[in-house]
């Protein structure tokens, strides 16, 4: 194990993976813009700049003493913007934060908004809430374009949106007594399932070609699903997790990298899928 820089290490973990491990405090979420990562922490959002020689250069963190019980944070590529869900909000703000605003307070339809998780696909923001069986989609400038509900009994977890339009929710379902990563349409409908022996999953990403990362946290581990939810493999297992277990995830479409955050720490992975 070689260091490289403010508590950033280039880790070798065999099986066509390498990964770069920074250990930080209480990560709340994880995501890429361009070539920064942004790690939010508390009412702390950490940055670290991509270089070219496989190192993580620390950035000027973004201190947002506002935040109240933040949960998940978001970027744009087409709008240059971060977004971070809060307890009762959405915060908008510029790529170094010097221009941020409470987003959104209460959405037009007039719904409660308690942010869980949060995505972005183009200019559109995918929003789960706690204690609602629904999805919840604005524009870039926070107008609601539709809330999806979800069949009785499911809790979303995480959402994000596929390239085909539809929705990949990692979900419970409090009747079966499981957990599932479902594919819903725009009217709730849902339309194939991944019904496999998932652990309290926490987080879901998505590629360009619509297959899907899960964080599978309470087994340690992430899996691959392809366009169907059918699974190919486990992509990342225990061991290349140190045995941690993974709550966020980001996949880098640019540079086909996931960024995973865990309790006190993320990896960057480099991932060669077969």
């Amino acid at each position: 194990m070689q260091q490289h820089c403010h508590g950033c290490w280039l880790i070798d973990k065999g099986n066509n993976v390498s990964v770069l491990l920074c250990v930080v405090d209480h990560v709340m979420g994880v995501t890429q813009l361009r070539d920064v990562v942004y790690i939010l922490c508390d009412k702390t959002i950490k940055r670290f700049r991509v270089t070219d020689h496989e190192q993580l250069a620390q950035l000027k963190d973004i201190a947002v003493s506002d935040l109240r019980d933040p949960k998940d944070i978001a970027a744009c590529e087409q709008t240059c913007q971060v977004y971070v869900a809060d307890s009762e909000c959405i915060w908008r703000m510029s790529a170094d934060g010097t221009d941020r605003e409470h987003w959104l307070t209460t959405p037009p339809s007039g719904r409660q908004l308690r942010p869980h998780t949060l995505s972005v696909t183009a200019t559109r923001l995918l929003v789960t809430s706690y204690g609602n069986s629904e999805l919840m989609r604005f524009d870039a400038d926070g107008n609601e374009l539709r809330h999806v509900s979800l069949p009785e009994g499911t809790a979303p977890y995480h959402a994000v949106e596929s390239p085909s339009g539809r929705f990949i929710v990692v979900h419970s379902n409090t009747q079966l007594k499981q957990w599932q990563v479902s594919e819903v349409n725009s009217e709730g409908e849902i339309l194939r399932q991944f019904n496999g022996s998932l652990s309290w999953p926490d987080h879901i990403a998505i590629d360009s070609q619509g297959n899907v990362f899960a964080a599978d946290t309470g087994n340690h581990r992430i899996l691959l699903l392809d366009t169907q939810l059918v699974l190919c493999h486990v992509i990342i297992d225990e061991h290349q997790l140190n045995n941690q277990e993974p709550r966020r995830l980001c996949y880098v479409k640019q540079s086909g990298q996931l960024l995973v955050g865990f309790n006190n720490s993320f990896m960057l992975f480099e991932v060669l899928r077969q």
